[in-house]
């Protein structure tokens, strides 16, 4: 793993393969090791560079978590694209990293050339009820300070679907046990006010909605709302897959993501861009 200076915070990310440049882009309660299977599986076609978010992983922490917004997370994000001189890039982001790459979008529109957000929202206060975005929130700040074994067990649920490999389970939860309270308190805030909604008719670049059928924490009515809303998208839901698709079922995943980057490095336009794929 390699780190670099951004705006004055230590950056850690992982950078393996060679060809068209793919930034992954985890969400909260972990880091890039997140990401294992589409580092060792799509490197063979793609630079896949996938960081710890400032607070998370090996990154330093935000200077000020209750005022480091998802427009901070996106600058500093942009700044790692342009320091790594990987120009226009495709970028993927999962749950909030989802809402992260539309952000950067928002703000640094010519940096990425495709969209693929899998479990994503458009923020919680984009996507969710008002009462259930209070109660996400004050939940992660009140348990942000509390030993991480009182905890982890009770996001597991909404995360995995109870055929999730014990394997999968044990690794899910050593990666969430070290998730550090500055880290977690940013991406709450950050999260919990964002709302993106206006940004999705303005996207222009080819967007892949990847969705879990059994996702508990985004369900597939925030996934349609997406879909409607974003001109360029093409939804594609994963039968009886959980929240955190990349790990649950890592082949389906990346197979999705493979075929959809190659379409968009041919030129030829991805299959029927609109209707739903089950």
């Amino acid at each position: 793993m390699d780190e670099i200076d951004i705006g004055g915070l230590r950056i850690a990310f992982n950078r393996v393969g060679e060809g068209p440049p793919l930034v992954l882009l985890h969400g909260a309660l972990s880091d890039s090791r997140v990401w294992r299977r589409q580092l060792d599986e799509l490197s063979d076609e793609f630079t896949v560079v996938a960081w710890d978010a400032p607070g998370c992983g090996r990154s330093s922490d935000p200077p000020a978590p209750e005022t480091f917004r998802l427009s901070d997370y996106a600058n500093c994000l942009a700044g790692l694209v342009d320091a790594l001189g990987l120009g226009r890039a495709h970028v993927l982001g999962l749950s909030f990293g989802g809402g992260l790459a539309l952000e950067l979008y928002r703000r640094h529109p010519t940096v990425p050339k495709t969209l693929v957000l899998a479990s994503a929202y458009a923020g919680w206060a984009g996507s969710l009820p008002p009462e259930e975005v209070e109660r996400r929130r004050q939940r992660a700040l009140r348990e942000a300070d509390l030993p991480p074994e009182q905890w982890v067990p009770g996001y597991l649920p909404g995360l995995f679907t109870e055929t999730a490999p014990p394997g999968l389970i044990d690794e899910a939860v050593a990666i969430m046990s070290e998730t550090r309270p500055a880290g977690m308190k940013a991406m709450m805030y950050a999260f919990a006010e964002a709302d993106l909604r206006d940004v999705l008719p303005l996207i222009e670049v080819p967007t892949l909605l990847l969705y879990g059928e059994a996702d508990r924490r985004s369900p597939l009515n925030v996934a349609e709302d997406l879909h409607a809303k974003i001109p360029t998208s093409k939804l594609v839901v994963m039968p009886g897959v959980g929240h955190d698709s990349n790990l649950e079922a890592p082949e389906t995943f990346n197979t999705e993501v493979r075929s959809f980057l190659r379409s968009n490095e041919s030129g030829r336009p991805a299959e029927d861009a609109r209707p739903d794929s089950r």
